[in-house]
């Protein structure tokens, strides 16, 4: 089941939503912000207990 977590875009700053895959214990990826559609490298882990951890900077800083 996807984990709500809530991020601000790197690019312009909006808060937003993500879903995060928690069966994953860790993972990198590319996402679009949905506010002003930047992509964003995402790096999330998953800690023992459960809590993501969740770094999102630009694309081009990545």
């Amino acid at each position: 089941m996807p984990v709500p977590y809530r991020i601000d875009c790197p690019y312009c700053g909006e808060s937003i939503e993500l879903l995060l895959d928690e069966s994953v214990e860790y993972q990198r990826c590319i996402e679009d912000c949905s506010v002003c559609c930047r992509p964003m490298a995402l790096a999330v882990a998953f800690d023992a207990g459960g809590a993501p951890r969740v770094c999102a900077t630009r694309e081009d800083e990545a």
